[in-house]
């Protein structure tokens, strides 16, 4: 059965060096959500300009409901400067006072929430009062859906405010190893030994799962029944990053809708991961059948040595 994920918050273009792609983190979850066979649906706002049609007729040409797309007359479609380092990492410039800045709440908005099996959401379109407004009366609305919390911190982007109450409203949290020390010192957390960080995070947020992801080194997960573990990184020709984080919580997500174990999740968005992080841009789309075959293929594998103890195959 397929199962309905909304995405909240930011479609924007990625100004890479090789050129334009469309992406931002709740747009690439939809996207990657789609293509493994459920329904993911991206609640955002595009401009009434060239960017914002490119942007729809790019949706359309990928099947994706764009029903939950609002048009913005007086603000211009989200776009990002990118620039990738010497090992493909990118670092961005997110230009503010866009479309998705000013996403509103209609009813058949929240009748979706209300039905939906999760709602995943960050922390960049809370920037602006509009769309954290929303946000939350979004999540109220959703009930017993999973609230997928990928933190995404991007630098003017984010506050201490949002990140507490999104952490409150959350049921899964997954972020990046940066990401982690940040929260770490942000509430006076030791992240001397990651799993203990997860642990007390899960503890003090009240959360299902507590998820990092470690770059080539692949993803730790811990649950709020006690299971930990670790996912080592696949060798790859990485072409670029982007998209990367936002694969792994689509195939995590698409397996914990589904009952899966907490090292089936990791396992197939580690994979999803690595497989976007060796192609340009974040939404090339991924069949779950490709994603089956990557983690047969047995390729050499990256380990961190001290998450050794909670290794999966």
């Amino acid at each position: 059965m397929r199962k309905t994920v909304l995405s909240f918050g930011e479609t924007l273009w990625d100004l890479l060096p090789s050129g334009p792609a469309l992406g931002g983190a709740p747009f690439n979850l939809a996207c990657r959500i789609n293509s493994l066979g459920d329904r993911g649906i991206s609640v955002t706002r595009l401009g009434r300009d060239k960017l914002g049609c490119k942007a729809r007729e790019q949706m359309a040409a990928w099947s994706m409901d764009a029903s939950q797309v609002q048009t913005d007359d007086d603000h211009p479609t989200g776009t990002v400067q990118v620039t990738l380092d010497d090992k493909g990492n990118p670092k961005f410039f997110i230009i503010p006072d866009v479309a998705y800045d000013f996403i509103d709440v209609t009813g058949e908005l929240l009748e979706l929430a209300a039905a939906a099996d999760c709602l995943a959401f960050g922390t960049v379109a809370q920037r602006a009062r509009t769309s954290r407004l929303s946000l939350l009366r979004l999540l109220e609305a959703a009930g017993k859906a999973v609230k997928f919390l990928d933190v995404n911190l991007r630098e003017g982007c984010f506050f201490r405010e949002t990140i507490t109450e999104s952490l409150r409203k959350a049921t899964v949290l997954k972020l990046n190893l940066q990401e982690a020390h940040y929260l770490a010192e942000l509430f006076e957390i030791s992240l001397s030994s990651l799993p203990e960080f997860c642990a007390e995070m899960i503890e003090e947020w009240s959360l299902s799962c507590c998820l990092v992801t470690l770059g080539e080194h692949g993803a730790f997960g811990a649950s709020a029944n006690g299971k930990k573990v670790y996912v080592a990184g696949h060798e790859i020709n990485v072409t670029d990053t982007c998209g990367s984080g936002d694969a792994f919580s689509a195939g995590f997500i698409h397996e914990y809708l589904r009952g899966k174990s907490l090292a089936e999740c990791c396992q197939l968005g580690n994979a999803l991961g690595s497989m976007v992080a060796m192609q340009p841009g974040a939404t090339t789309p991924i069949r779950m059948e490709e994603g089956r075959e990557f983690l047969k293929a047995r390729r050499r594998r990256f380990h961190e040595s001290s998450l050794r103890p909670f290794e999966v195959d």
